[in-house]
């Protein structure tokens, strides 16, 4: 990364990858995240993200909900989750609580028809996903490793 990609904030990776490399909700806020947060994904781990887009194509959990979920897992998680559950169970559930109102929901089926658009399709879905992240990485004081 050089300086000018180094200093984008999370907002401005979301844009970059949902509308310049074309990603789903799914694969934006993971390979978001991962610029942002300093996570040290592989382009090939991050591929593991794709299928969870539109609801994993069902319309069920928000693909960008589950990114965003994975982005605090690779954070808080030692060597597993129940090494240390009682510290994430709560990061977690703030996450989900954040997502649900500032979306409407968590179901794609549900979140898609209040935030979609045919212009900017899932972007707004997306951003306001990231900033459910934000909150819930400045909440818990995450995102003080990041460089």
């Amino acid at each position: 990364m050089n300086e000018t990609t180094e200093n984008r904030s999370l907002r401005e990776w979301v844009i970059h990858f949902y509308t310049e490399a074309g990603y789903n909700c799914s694969e934006t806020l993971i390979h978001a995240g991962n610029a942002y947060y300093h996570l040290g994904l592989h382009e090939e781990d991050m591929k593991m993200m794709a299928c969870f887009g539109g609801g994993m194509y069902s319309g069920i959990t928000c693909g960008a909900l589950i990114s965003s979920t994975a982005v605090l897992s690779k954070c808080l998680t030692g060597e597993k989750a129940h090494d240390n559950l009682a510290e994430i169970r709560p990061v977690i559930q703030s996450n989900v609580r954040r997502f649900r109102e500032l979306l409407g929901g968590t179901d794609c089926a549900k979140v898609k028809p209040l935030h979609y658009s045919k212009e900017e399709k899932c972007l707004q879905t997306v951003l306001l996903g990231a900033q459910a992240l934000q909150e819930t990485m400045n909440e818990y004081h995450l995102n003080e490793n990041r460089t």
